[in-house]
Parts: structure tokens; C-alpha cells; sequence
């Protein structure tokens, strides 16, 4: 199938709440390459079969393959090349999306990337996705420059610029507004067209396009805050966030005190009540982390490992 029949066939496919059908989380990684925190995850996925599946969109020229033992083995989804800040990052996201639909036990759907990792153990995670009617699509209305001043007057009437919002690429959905974003053709065509990064424009889909439709389609069902954490501290405008493994120093930093903060360390609203429990996951991993992280895994994920 092309994209346009899978996204088709996705939009069609019912979800299955009947009484003994156990509903799925659906994790969407998409990747460049490989994965390289995958011993990681496959620890937080142990045990817990039945309860998720996992997509893997890599580039189509990667070859590599996990091991059939793996809970990534056989996952690879068909997919086409992406480039940071193009419109080929939100067909990826919306192809992985739609495969996820074709499983009617997959109830939602998280977006991840190789560098995120989670923060807590399967179960809390799942009960926390599960038992809420909410979507986690950051959105939020920012003006100047890294906000409304990328808003292209030709998206009028279609999109308002009080409509344009701003948000994390990293999201959470529900089914039903994962099935609303693979039909969606009116808006997405719009942003392809208009919201373009330099030498052309100064907008970046990836970071308006589900934020301004979640707000423009599925308003009151967004919780418009993100669950994967991301270290923006003393960064400037427009750099990346922080990257964690990047130095020997951050092996030290690397401790479950230090992950324990950023677990607990906010506060939201979580049906309708107060909670520090926001994020659930974190980026911006690299490979080097991966040893400290395995370390703090078994007090992070309730495990004897």
C-alpha cells in the first residue's frame, strides 16, 4: 500500500473495547538508525506481552535486524527517508500512526525517539495511558518570532493564526484522535505547503502541525501538555536541548536521585486532579548513556534485574 491506502484502510479500522479483549499500547519509535538503549527498553517491555506493540520507522536503506529473541525483531514498519525539519517528519508520524491503527487492540499510541527512555516500570506507564480519555500533544500560543511570527498568512481561512499553535514533536493520543489525524488531509496538505523551514520559510512542521490541528479538531480532548521530559535549561533560543552521555562527567549524573527529580519534580493535572507524576518518559539519551541507565533500571522500573 501507499501511504494514501494505508492511511485509508487505517481511519476504517474500529477499536476493539469488547469485555476480555486487553487494550495495547502502541509505541512508535521513530529512529534514524538503530536503537542503540534497546537492551533498556527490552527490559522495561519484559514480562508485560500482551499489554503493547511496538513500530520501529527507520531509514529504508538500514539493514540491521535484532535478534529474534527481541522484542524489536520483525517490527520495522515500510517507511521512507526524514529530515529534521521537513514534512517528511510528520508523514513518518502519521505512518506509523496508521500501521498502529491496523491492530484494533491498540488503544494508544506514544511517539518516541532513539533517545528517549522511560522513567518508570511498564505497568505504572500503561495504567497511566490507559485509564485516561486524554491526548498528550503539547500546544501551546507563543508569539515572536519562534511562535506566531512563523505563521504564514495563506494558511487563512483554514487555519486562524489564533489557532496556530506550538508544541513538542514527542506526542501521546487516544484512538480516536489518532484515527483523526491519518484522515486528515485538508490541514496536513496546508502545513506542507506553508509551514517550511529555511531557505524558504521559518516554520517547522514537526512542531505546529499536531499542536495546531489537536487545537483547530480535538480541543477538549487534549491535555495540551507533553509526558516526555526534555532538559531546556540554560539552553539558547533556538539551540537543542541538553544531551545526556555526551560527556564522562554524566555518568556521575546519571543517577536515579537525579531521575527520580525529573519524575516527581513538576506538577499537572491528571484527570482533573493535581499530581506529580507528568512525565513518563525522557530524551535525549545517547548511546554512551546506556550503561548508567541499565544501572539505575532495577530502582526505576521495580525490578530485580
Amino acid at each position: 500500500m501507499n501511504d494514501q491506502e494505508l492511511f485509508l484502510k487505517a481511519s476504517t479500522v474500529q477499536g476493539n473495547k469488547r469485555a476480555g479483549i486487553v487494550p495495547k499500547v502502541a509505541f512508535m519509535f521513530l529512529v534514524k538508525g538503530g536503537l542503540p538503549l534497546a537492551p533498556l527498553w527490552e527490559r522495561f517491555f519484559k514480562g508485560h506481552e500482551g499489554f503493547y506493540s511496538i513500530y520501529l520507522h527507520q531509514h529504508p536503506s538500514f539493514n540491521h535486524t535484532f535478534p529474534p529473541r527481541s522484542v524489536f525483531f520483525g517490527r520495522k514498519v515500510p517507511s521512507k527517508p526524514t529530515s529534521w525539519g521537513m514534512s517528511s517528519i510528520i508523514d513518518a508520524e502519521r505512518r506509523l500512526l496508521a500501521d498502529a491503527l491496523l491492530d484494533p487492540s491498540n488503544q494508544r499510541f506514544v511517539l518516541l525517539s532513539e533517545s528517549c527512555v522511560p522513567l518508570f516500570g511498564f505497568k505504572p506507564i500503561y495504567d497511566y495511558l490507559i485509564n485516561t480519555n486524554l491526548s498528550f500533544i503539547e500546544s501551546y500560543d507563543m508569539s515572536g518570532r519562534q511562535g506566531t511570527g512563523r505563521y504564514h498568512p495563506k494558511m487563512w481561512p483554514i487555519v486562524n493564526i489564533t489557532n496556530f499553535r506550538k508544541g513538542s514533536q514527542w506526542f501521546e493520543v487516544n484512538r480516536d484522535l489518532a484515527i483523526h489525524i491519518v484522515k486528515d488531509t485538508m490541514y496536513v496538505n496546508l502545513f506542507k505547503k506553508y509551514c517550511v523551514p529555511l531557505p524558504h520559510g521559518i516554520c517547522f512542521c514537526d512542531e505546529h502541525y499536531l499542536p495546531t490541528l489537536s487545537e483547530v479538531l480535538h480541543y477538549t480532548m487534549n491535555a495540551k501538555r507533553r509526558i516526555t521530559w526534555v532538559d531546556w535549561s540554560s539552553i539558547p533560543e533556538g539551540a537543542h536541548p541538553r544531551e545526556f552521555g555526551s560527556s564522562s562527567d554524566d555518568d556521575k549524573i546519571i543517577t536515579y536521585e537525579f531521575l527520580n527529580k525529573v519524575r516527581f519534580g513538576s506538577k499537572c493535572v491528571y484527570n482533573g486532579n493535581t499530581t506529580n507524576m507528568c512525565f513518563l518518559f525522557a530524551r535525549k539519551f545517547l548511546p554512551t548513556a546506556l550503561e548508567p541507565l541499565l544501572r539505575v533500571s532495577p530502582l526505576l522500573f521495580g525490578i530485580n534485574a
